[in-house]
């Protein structure tokens, strides 16, 4: 049996971190280190599909470092073996405790590398059979050949993200890595009126013209800008006569989020906040009453008010931080899932819906 070739560990680990990049679904947990030293252990048995070879996690565990400085055919067919009988004694430097097993099955393996496509499991076993079940599909674990390198790894990288990584997942990295990189051309929106305005360079206005190009037309039925800052320039467009038409009275002061649209579609105009973050600033409690404020003296009632917080993506430190701080009866939407659309539903007491009323 010929067993594939093996990149080091440092090496696989910052390949996946590649094959992976920021934006992709269920990335920490095929990228951290726990996710490399099981793709290495798979490597090392052979565990690639159509081999017959399949790994259990509890081999993961009892791989050491010593062992996989060992790297002969026989050496690791050895190992194979051996690692999937009854251990007597304590493995001495073993790579993970014993109890390690359920997490590497569950959070790395089915969570991240089966979520992702990339592990196979064997089929006809019990659900409750230790028997081993897991390989890498045999395209993913080309990407490890250590012959791979340079242009060739990159090129060889994408071709494979192009034809393995979902339509979605492409896009949202895609706008990830927009948003990483943006800085020194001006970013050009263009608004629903077919006007066009040039924003500063920066991952803020990489989000403000995805709300406006992207958001509204998605999300609302005739979709108007009213009003659109930017953290260096407080006012960078604003609709006077659009605002004067609803009843709102714009005036450049603190109060007033990152963006306001207007949605002309429903016979009653409905009024949308939008407050955009890249580091902080969300949709709060304390904001969304201001807000409100506003809107009812414009002539709004609260039923025709929309209060949302726009990301760039939901695994950025932006969200996490400050997730928790989101006002309830608002709504949260990602650059990179534009289709996707989270409602913090507001219940009361006693009236709370059931899940089932939700269809």
């Amino acid at each position: 049996m010929t067993l594939p070739a093996l990149p080091a560990l440092p090496e696989l680990h910052k390949r996946l971190q590649m094959i992976f990049p920021e934006g992709s679904p269920n990335r920490a947990n095929c990228t951290w280190e726990i996710a490399a030293r099981t793709v290495f252990v798979m490597l090392y048995i052979g565990a690639v599909e159509g081999g017959g070879t399949w790994l259990r996690p509890d081999q993961v565990t009892r791989m050491t470092d010593k062992q996989a400085e060992r790297v002969s055919d026989s050496q690791r067919l050895a190992w194979t073996g051996k690692s999937l009988t009854s251990s007597k004694g304590e493995i001495r430097s073993r790579w993970y405790a014993v109890n390690t097993r359920e997490s590497i099955r569950d959070d790395t393996i089915r969570a991240g590398l089966v979520a992702n496509g990339v592990v196979v499991e064997r089929e006809g076993l019990a659900t409750t059979s230790p028997a081993p079940r897991y390989a890498l599909k045999r395209s993913f674990a080309a990407l490890f050949d250590p012959q791979l390198a340079g242009k060739l790894l990159d090129e060889t990288i994408v071709r494979w993200q192009g034809e393995n990584l979902t339509a979605g997942a492409l896009a949202r990295i895609t706008m990830v890595r927009k948003g990483a990189v943006a800085g020194g051309e001006h970013i050009l929106v263009k608004f629903p009126s077919g006007e066009t305005r040039r924003l500063a360079p920066g991952p803020s206005s990489i989000i403000s013209k995805a709300v406006i190009e992207v958001f509204a037309p998605r999300f609302l039925q005739l979709p108007g800008v009213v009003f659109l800052s930017e953290s260096k320039n407080k006012v960078v467009s604003r609709d006077d006569d659009l605002a004067k038409s609803i009843g709102l009275q714009i005036k450049a002061e603190k109060s007033l989020p990152d963006i306001v649209l207007a949605d002309l579609g429903p016979e009653h105009p409905l009024l949308v906040f939008v407050e955009v973050v890249a580091t902080d600033g969300p949709m709060t409690s304390e904001r969304k009453q201001t807000l409100a404020q506003i809107a009812e003296g414009a002539g709004f009632p609260l039923n025709h008010v929309v209060f949302a917080t726009a990301y760039l993506d939901r695994s950025d430190a932006a969200f996490k931080k400050t997730v928790d701080s989101l006002a309830w009866g608002s709504f949260v939407w990602f650059a990179s899932e534009s289709d996707h659309l989270i409602r913090l539903h507001e219940g009361q007491p006693k009236v709370a819906r059931k899940l089932s009323d939700w269809g």
